[in-house]
């Protein structure tokens, strides 16, 4: 964007105006005081006076420097030295005037004059800024007739901030007309000229009406998410636009070229409950100066996993992924950001023992983030031998190297679908945790056995399961904007569909604190409020288009996938939780397992997946998983016996 520049004022000129305006003051004052009776004035010597004001003014200027600021900014610092400048121009003057220093007989100042001329002085000084500022003003509204006409949500700080630096962007697309209030001892009142109009449910069309709005602004610091949801809703319903205002603290690092910082609306803002925000001190504590391995780095849990470790800087982070390009273009975005942390790319499949040893050899990472997994559950459903020798076989030799090599912890990332698993994905997640978990209790048995042998504590081994993460690869969000690029229709398998849903940074949060305040064995939970039904999620977004469901885009209902849920759980009848320092953090207390007995059985399940049978190889992971009760799949008769019981 090209900034037209705009003619300033010379300072010199600003100078001149000002001790012009202070000598027609207090010729102006004497005038007043003698009732403009001209033959009066005769015992004052006015030249002599003038003189002496003007020199006065001339050195407070140049000392309080109010000639600097520019006129069509002025503001209220700017008024309180021009009435300091007036202030201590009187006080000069009387001192002058009593101490009779220019003349014996007459008192040049008199007291009269000089309250007169305090007041003509700063009436004629603070006009004529106020005049270029007030010109300014109506030309720009002038100029804007055809910008976007806005409204600000709130009336606090951040809300007046942006109204200023909006008006004042030459630039700005944007015309602010009007406040949107939730209080109702706002609504109806004006704030520097502009209405506030009242935020009750009924009341935006009021505003539409009177002010030709078609843009809302809203603090990103200030409203709660329910609120946030619901004026998200009725705007949309009166094609109302919204965007989030960047706090105010943000700005200064923010802002390029004075840029307005302002974001669109996106559909993970709309989650129906608060973001959950985690701070832990700790976690510095834990991953400073530690080499870091995170596997899956260059997916959408790996690459936010790997963003969010730069922050607490740990002395090298390897990128484990076997996909190139991703984690080529991972390797350029780290780059970017001139870090000096050592990123290392490494190419390798999980499944490798020799490349995952070499690995752990040669860069000996402390900690390890495990978030490399298939994760699509129709894909897995075919191919039920690859989950398991990807997520169940990467795990085991991921976990078993890391003992080997004295890793610190070892943090598993999971999902929902692996509680009462319906799908061969979820139910390989389940036997991932639970090899996890029987290991993790039988490297300590050996550790408190062998006492003082171990120079170290053994690693300790922690798990989190969360819901569907919005926005990552293979997820609704992508699927449903490309098909509403196409005009649609977007296709939902059911209507009834519910899900778990939560965001990107708040699913890595997640995996960091677990791996932060873990001791080895638990399973990390989020609570993350009532499911969504995904059809809603669907009609917002082709809302947030412009469009209406049903009439611009069809929305069609395709059919539950093979081994899909309806609703998804995170924990299963027989598991409880335990709270956390975190109200929305908790920790499922899940069976035990005997660690030879599952070491046998997944090590049978193993010796069947690379002989790649699929039929076999479900029934031992159902084996493994009693609660794994296939559904709209092929492998629903291996479940005949369960479900008769």
């Amino acid at each position: 964007m090209v900034h037209r520049s705009s003619w300033i004022t010379p300072s010199w000129l600003i100078l001149l105006l000002d001790l012009g305006c202070s000598v027609l003051a207090i010729n102006l004052a004497y005038l007043l005081r003698l009732n403009f009776d001209v033959e009066a004035l005769a015992p004052y010597p006015l030249l002599q006076i003038s003189l002496v004001t003007l020199g006065v003014n001339l050195v407070l200027s140049l000392l309080l420097r109010t000639y600097r600021g520019i006129v069509r900014h002025t503001s209220l610092s700017d008024i309180g030295n021009i009435a300091l400048l007036n202030i201590i121009s009187c006080c000069v003057c009387i001192t002058i005037g009593y101490s009779h220093i220019l003349s014996a007989d007459a008192l040049l100042f008199p007291l009269s004059v000089i309250l007169i001329n305090f007041f003509i002085s700063s009436f004629l000084l603070l006009s004529y800024r106020l005049v270029v500022k007030w010109i300014f003003k109506y030309y720009n509204n002038f100029r804007s007739v055809n910008r976007t006409r806005a409204a600000i949500f709130h009336t606090g700080s951040s809300s007046l901030a942006l109204r200023t630096a909006l008006s004042n962007a030459p630039d700005s697309e944007i015309r602010v007309v009007g406040f949107l209030a939730d209080a109702r001892t706002h609504a109806g009142k004006s704030i520097e000229g502009l209405p506030v109009f009242s935020a009750r449910r009924g009341q935006l069309f009021k505003m539409v009406k009177q002010g030709k709005i078609s843009l809302l602004l809203i603090p990103d610091d200030y409203i709660d998410t329910k609120r946030f949801n619901e004026l998200v809703e009725e705007c949309i319903s009166l094609n109302i636009r919204v965007k989030k205002i960047v706090p105010v603290s943000q700005w200064i690092d923010g802002m390029n070229n004075n840029t307005i910082q302002l974001k669109d609306i996106n559909i993970e803002d709309l989650l129906e409950r608060s973001v959950i925000d985690i701070k832990n001190q700790q976690l510095s504590q834990e991953l400073k100066g530690k080499s870091i391995l995170v596997t899956g780095a260059a997916g959408s849990i790996g690459s936010e996993i790997v963003r969010q470790l730069v922050k607490y800087e740990p002395s090298v982070i390897i990128l484990c992924d076997k996909a190139e390009s991703p984690l080529h273009e991972l390797e350029l975005e780290m780059a970017e950001k001139t870090t000096d942390i050592p990123i290392i790319p490494y190419i390798g499949n999980v499944c490798d023992r020799i490349r995952m040893q070499q690995l752990f050899e040669v860069y000996a990472p402390v900690i390890v983030y495990h978030a490399a997994a298939y994760k699509h559950v129709p894909m897995m459903e075919k191919n039920p031998s690859i989950a398991v020798m990807n997520n169940v076989v990467g795990t085991k030799i991921l976990a078993e190297l890391s003992v080997e090599f004295g890793v610190e912890k070892f943090v598993m990332v999971s999902t929902d679908k692996a509680v009462n698993p319906t799908n061969v994905m979820g139910a390989s997640k389940r036997i991932a945790e639970i090899f996890t978990q029987s290991f993790n209790n039988h490297i300590n048995e050996l550790y408190k056995k062998a006492g003082p042998v171990y120079s170290a504590p053994p690693t300790r081994f922690i798990t989190t399961r969360f819901g569907n993460v919005l926005g990552s690869n293979g997820s609704v969000i992508p699927r449903f904007k490309k098909q509403l690029e196409k005009g649609g229709p977007i296709t939902v398998t059911h209507p009834e569909i519910t899900r778990y849903f939560m965001t990107i940074p708040e699913a890595c949060q997640l995996v960091l604190e677990a791996g932060a305040m873990g001791k080895g064995g638990e399973i990390f939970v989020f609570d993350m409020g009532k499911p969504m039904k995904v059809v809603d999620l669907a009609r917002k977004m082709i809302r947030m288009a412009g469009k209406e469901p049903g009439r611009d885009v069809q929305i069609v209902y395709s059919g539950l996938r093979p081994g899909e849920k309806l609703y998804e759980e995170l924990l299963n009848n027989a598991e409880n939780t335990l709270p956390t320092y975190h109200e929305k953090i908790l920790i499922a207390k899940v069976r035990s397992y005997s660690f030879s007995e599952v070491n046998l059985k997944i090590n049978e399940l193993i010796e069947s997946a690379q002989q790649h049978y699929l039929t076999p190889t479900v029934a031992l992971m159902k084996g493994l998983v009693p609660e794994f009760i296939s559904k709209n799949s092929a492998y629903e008769e291996l479940d005949r016996d369960k479900i008769k019981l």
